[in-house]
């Protein structure tokens, strides 16, 4: 595989994984990505010419998918709109990209015969209890809660069909929630560091109790990598680091980190329909495939996350005025 096709290769997960694929792999890597507000040609920055290409284009444009398949040896498929407020905000977006874009590149990967990978989430499966011992495992029903889980869910299940009833050589990825570089400032980790250094109070939905099952961008990419590499057609694997926190814990760590008192957040009004837990259980990508995390240490994953964003001001300042004021509309 050694021309990769990367969807998405400008925003937060799909950008971190171009940089690993460079460091890690002798791949070229052609990334389409449409740059929406969350995709930022700055994420590719310093990468060489001659292993990167980057093409500017909607996945849901057949003509060009198909030009960029007949030139690929494989397709990891990231591009996806992926933030809960906004899908309670507009929905149709979800449904063009995630559910219409995934179709396209599906019927591409049928035309030419090439293996394809693609990304989703853990938030397909819905959400558990706090005091659930249970984790999600590939078999979990899905039970999506909001917009955009429920067209990931929907993209999924394309997926699975393509494989059973076309043949496509397709394996899926679900993983938990993300953290590392190149993230954009509406998102959870990202807007609180964003916002202490900017001197803005962080803000907490509700009470904060809600978990997440952390991992770094960079333990994510060296996932799908393997699964490229070993796993089975037709597979699902869940991509996790055993990161569970709570938000509170989290904005409270953030805080203290930045030397400032781990008590100096707001608490706001709760997004809708908030799950409450994800939890992954990635036994199978482990014993199967032997892949192990690297950053298993959470808090050295989030200073260096500070750290970054810390030094990377003009990368992320000129979204975050508009975000913050789209926040304060909603009293968020």
């Amino acid at each position: 595989m050694s021309r990769l096709l990367v969807t998405g290769g400008a925003g937060f997960i799909g950008s971190n994984f171009v940089h690993h694929v460079v460091g890690h792999t002798d791949h070229h890597v052609t990334v389409l990505d449409a740059l929406t507000y969350a995709g930022n040609r700055r994420s590719l920055e310093g990468l060489p010419e001659d292993r990167v290409t980057f093409v500017e284009g909607d996945i849901t444009d057949a003509t060009l998918v198909d030009q960029l398949f007949a030139d690929a040896d494989a397709v990891v498929h990231y591009a996806a709109e992926s933030h809960n407020d906004n899908s309670l905000n507009d929905p149709r977006p979800f449904l063009d990209t995630n559910i219409i874009g995934t179709y396209t590149l599906l019927e591409a990967a049928r035309r030419h015969d090439r293996r394809f990978h693609h990304i989703s989430t853990d938030e397909v499966y819905g959400d558990l209890e706090l005091d659930d011992p249970e984790r999600f495992t590939e078999s979990t029903p899905y039970n999506p809660s909001s917009p955009y889980s429920s067209t990931k869910a929907g993209s999924d299940l394309l997926v699975r069909a393509w494989v059973r009833s076309f043949g496509v050589q397709a394996t899926i990825s679900n993983c938990s929630n993300n953290y590392g570089p190149y993230q954009h400032v509406e998102k959870f980790i990202p807007r609180q560091i964003t916002n202490v250094l900017r001197g803005i109070r962080p803000k907490l939905y509700g009470a904060g109790e809600n978990v997440r099952d952390w991992i770094h961008a960079d333990d994510h990419s060296s996932a799908v990598l393997t699964i490229l590499d070993k796993g089975a057609i037709g597979e699902t694997y869940l991509i996790g680091a055993d990161g569970e926190r709570n938000n509170k814990d989290v904005v409270e760590l953030i805080l203290t980190m930045m030397g400032q008192p781990a008590d100096a957040y707001d608490h706001v009004t709760d997004r809708a329909g908030h799950d409450l837990r994800y939890a992954i259980d990635s036994t199978k990508l482990r014993t199967e495939l032997g892949w192990r995390p690297q950053f298993s240490d959470f808090e050295a994953g989030l200073s260096a996350t500070i750290d970054w964003y810390r030094d990377n001001e003009s990368w992320w300042a000129p979204s975050k005025d508009a975000v913050e004021a789209f926040y304060a509309g909603k009293g968020q």
